[in-house]
């Protein structure tokens, strides 16, 4: 059994990292919606986008911002919508929105060109930037998404897995849909997610709704995307849900690199963000293009 004092320096430990974390968060005004912000680490610019359902602790967590500090000025953010950041409910305030937001901070910060990294939705938001404002990135990283298509855009599963985030704080068919074809959800991992999810006190079902129902306004073109001439990586685990896009994304753009990791999924144990060789990739694709 611990001791009390080993227990209580346990606790004041704990108590001063997440004051430290919570001493360095930023807030911007951006369009009306205020978003919270990290910027840490000198050098070149990288913003980092979070997935779908997650926030910027997830690229603290992976040990990400961490590395990529060292040699370069990091920035990361909770999209509208996640983490301590506003949270419309109108799903119009999203999709294109949500891309805008990633100039809008770089004006914010005097930024004038930067690279970008964006995993799953934050992936989709790369693709979208690339067609909306290519002349603000120096380079582009998209990890597990490709962008979305006017098809994929619009397909019906969006709405059933928002209905469910409302009603369950999950989308069980989200959840089943991303996992890898080895490791699908049993109903003890669906309970134990809702319980994570309704104690946390910065997820928003309601939003994390109209998020997805806004993905509709990030449609991008195959025609746009062959017109993109920013260097770009894409990166992808071979046992990802999103393989196949990113491999129909490499033959529209030839001149993209795509790293595939083997026996590696969308998220969970052996999620993507997790993977050292993710962050072995960003910096060696970055260096290549100086």
């Amino acid at each position: 059994m611990r001791s009390f004092p080993f227990c209580a320096a346990v606790v004041l430990l704990l108590a001063f990292v997440a004051t430290f974390a919570a001493a360095q968060d930023k807030y911007a005004d951006l369009n009306g919606v205020k978003i919270r912000y990290i910027d840490r680490g000198k050098g070149e610019p990288i913003v980092l986008l979070h997935g779908g359902t997650s926030n910027l602790e997830s690229w603290v967590r992976s040990g990400v911002v961490p590395n990529l500090e060292k040699d370069f000025r990091v920035i990361a953010y909770d999209a509208r919508g996640a983490g301590k950041s506003d949270k419309p409910r109108d799903p119009s305030a999203y999709g294109r929105q949500q891309a805008l937001d990633v100039v809008r901070l770089l004006d914010v910060l005097q930024i004038k060109r930067a690279h970008i990294v964006g995993f799953s939705l934050g992936g989709s938001t790369v693709a979208q930037l690339l067609t909306l404002h290519p002349e603000r990135f120096l380079t582009a990283i998209q990890v597990a998404a490709a962008g979305r298509s006017p098809e994929a855009a619009n397909d019906p599963r969006i709405e059933v897995e928002a209905s469910e985030i409302e009603k369950g704080c999950i989308s069980r068919s989200r959840l089943y849909r991303q996992a890898p074809p080895n490791a699908k959800p049993t109903e003890e991992v669906y309970r134990q997610r809702e319980a994570q999810c309704r104690a946390d006190p910065n997820f928003n079902p309601y939003s994390t709704a109209a998020s997805l129902r806004g993905y509709r306004d990030q449609a991008v073109t195959p025609e746009q995307m062959k017109a993109v001439k920013v260097p770009t990586l894409g990166v992808v685990g071979t046992l990802d849900h999103a393989l196949k896009e990113m491999q129909e994304l490499k033959k529209l753009r030839p001149d993209m690199k795509l790293i595939l990791l083997e026996g590696v999924s969308h998220t969970g144990a052996t999620g993507i963000q997790n993977q050292p060789e993710l962050i072995v990739a960003i910096r060696e694709f970055i260096a290549a293009q100086r």
